[in-house]
């Protein structure tokens, strides 16, 4: 496991003011003798260290991949699962497939699919709960669009969340991808959408944990 550079500062951060809290901790309540207090605020600091640091960790995973596997973008659980109108490139239906993340998963992005970024489109908005039927539309989010080697084409979207106040992607049209390669990054809770064509094999269901580069979403057919 590594952690993910976009957590350097934060993590840097985070250790500098947890640290100072503990040394005031020390001086005003262990050496006053509260030690009850001293050991309850000692388990917070290190609650809240060992959260900030499992949040930017970047698990090693292996994975093997078919030309037309649609393997999942982002660590999570499927919240929604329709055939909706997607209004921003096709402008026609697509199934949608969303994965919330929670600010306890891996928040590194992956590629679904191999091929090549046809559409890169960043936009600010609201910051509504990631479940939010209108967050999709709504909230901060980042659109990217990849064409298959069959000339279909996938769309997957990072939308920030209540907490999420920080969308990072790497990408940009015309760059040649693989899928499992990282392409973005959300800071805290948030949720990735995929758009997929009508004809494409599903192997997930609403409910389902899924983790990133190592489940199989489904196929392009």
């Amino acid at each position: 496991m590594k952690l993910h550079r976009e957590g350097y500062l934060i993590i840097i951060i985070a250790m500098v003011l947890l640290s100072s809290i503990q040394i005031g901790n020390y001086y005003l309540l262990k050496i006053t003798e509260w030690n009850w207090l001293f050991y309850l605020l000692t388990l917070t600091t290190i609650t809240f260290a060992y959260l900030v640091v499992q949040f930017f960790r970047i698990p090693k995973r292996t994975f093997t991949t078919d030309i037309n596997d649609i393997i999942c973008p982002a660590d999570g659980k499927v919240v929604v699962i329709e055939e909706v109108e997607e209004t921003e490139y096709f402008k026609d239906k697509r199934i949608q497939i969303s994965v919330f993340m929670s600010p306890l998963n891996v928040h590194a992005n992956y590629n679904p699919i191999s091929g090549i970024i046809k559409y890169v489109k960043y936009h600010k908005g609201l910051f509504l709960v990631a479940w939010h039927p209108k967050s999709s539309t709504d909230n901060e989010r980042s659109t990217v669009v990849t064409e298959h080697v069959s000339g279909k084409e996938v769309l997957f979207r990072q939308v920030a969340g209540a907490v999420a106040r920080r969308i990072c992607y790497y990408v940009q049209e015309n760059d040649n991808v693989e899928a499992g390669e990282e392409y973005g990054f959300i800071k805290f809770g948030s949720r990735i959408d995929l758009f997929l064509p009508l004809d494409s094999t599903i192997n997930v269901k609403i409910g389902d944990v899924v983790k990133a580069k190592t489940t199989l979403i489904g196929k392009l057919n």
